[in-house]
């Protein structure tokens, strides 16, 4: 007997589903777009934040799309004017929730985010908040036409805390989500925050509320990247790089072997920002503290342009052929009055991995040794 897949409808159009699927995960293999804030791949739903509502035939109330399952013969509408009003009173209550100015320095007619918008940068508004133009509750008021702010903005409850060479948290721009602390426990899986419900207003902190830098964070940066608001920033780039300004060039993490997938950002030929490549393997959007803020040294002012040649205990400025010359003379004699054992060769995780590769085939093939290493710490 042949198995029949049950059947949901969705505006109007049936889709088939598996079992333990949610109407979200069928909305979305099939390109219908329900709108979300605290949902993360890879976590279980939550339904905390409610964009995701949907209005369900036969029910009273809207159902959140990230956590109820999808079943058979249910039919779903996803921007029926019930839903539509419901995610702007949302969008509006959270904006007012926190320092959410949105729309601050936005042209008129607020067409589009970046530089559509009128070209915006933070030098030309001081207050813009340092995510404007990729934050996806601005997206969202945008989408919705929610301009407005009906609700009075409170004073922030807590202090902003930069005091790690990383990360910058605003907790006047959370929104309390919980992506962060799914990403960090959930994706991984390190533990170092959670909610705080004992606190006067609730707050995501580290074990007994320390800074980032006591705590137990590792600095992987994965929080960041879940953030859909300011209050989670990578330190350098805050009020210095707008996502404008930027290209976003993929390439692969050279610090170990796993061959994580990482965009580089990079303005004016400078890399300064990585992100992990989301939906990728086999890091799927994960970086460690390595690939994520380890790239300073790309930029140093301090990294030898010219080689140096060593005579009369002082370095001087040589060409390539004379440098290359000199090592090859230097390591054949060594190699014919000690032996190929005596000479080590040691790589760097800060260069490809495509020339560690020539690094060992070097050793192996011409100098007839084994004795390479690599080292993947900073």
């Amino acid at each position: 007997m042949t198995n029949i897949n049950p059947i949901i409808t969705i505006n109007g159009q049936e889709f088939s589903f598996e079992a333990g699927e949610t109407i979200l995960d069928v909305a979305r293999r099939n390109a219908i777009d329900i709108p979300t804030l605290c949902h993360l791949k890879g976590a279980p739903p939550t339904g905390a934040c409610r964009m995701c509502v949907v209005e369900v035939e036969g029910s009273p109330n809207l159902a959140a799309a990230c956590n109820t399952p999808a079943a058979p013969k249910l039919v779903v509408r996803t921007e029926t004017p019930k839903v539509v009003d419901t995610r702007k009173t949302l969008i509006r209550l959270l904006m007012a929730s926190g320092n959410h100015n949105c729309d601050v320095c936005r042209p008129a007619e607020y067409p589009a985010v970046g530089p559509q918008a009128g070209g915006v940068s933070g030098r030309d508004c001081e207050d813009i908040c340092p995510v404007w133009g990729e934050c996806r509750l601005q997206e969202l008021a945008i989408r919705y036409g929610v301009l407005e702010q009906r609700f009075k903005t409170p004073q922030p409850r807590y202090p902003l805390e930069d005091v790690n060479p990383f990360i910058v948290r605003d907790f006047g721009r959370c929104i309390m989500c919980g992506r962060c602390v799914q990403a960090c426990n959930d994706v991984q899986v390190n533990y170092a925050i959670c909610f705080d419900y004992q606190a006067e207003a609730r707050k995501i902190v580290t074990a007994g509320d320390k800074p980032l830098k006591d705590s137990a964070c590792v600095f992987c940066g994965e929080c960041v990247q879940a953030c859909p608001t300011g209050a989670l920033v990578e330190k350098d780039v805050r009020y210095k790089v707008r996502p404008w300004e930027v290209q976003k060039v993929r390439t692969t993490c050279t610090y170990c072997g796993v061959g994580c997938q990482m965009y580089l950002h990079t303005k004016e030929n400078r890399v300064v920002k990585v992100t992990g490549v989301e939906d990728a393997a086999p890091n799927q959007g994960s970086l460690c503290v390595k690939g994520r803020f380890g790239f300073d040294f790309i930029n140093s002012p301090e990294r030898l342009k010219t080689p140096l040649i060593k005579e009369g205990g002082r370095f001087r400025e040589a060409t390539w052929d004379e440098a290359l010359a000199l090592v090859a003379r230097r390591l054949s004699d060594i190699k014919a009055f000690h032996g190929p054992d005596s000479i080590g060769v040691l790589t760097s995780a800060r260069i490809t991995n495509e020339e560690n590769y020539l690094a060992q085939k070097f050793a192996r093939a011409v100098l007839k040794t084994n004795n390479i290493d690599h080292c993947a710490r900073l």
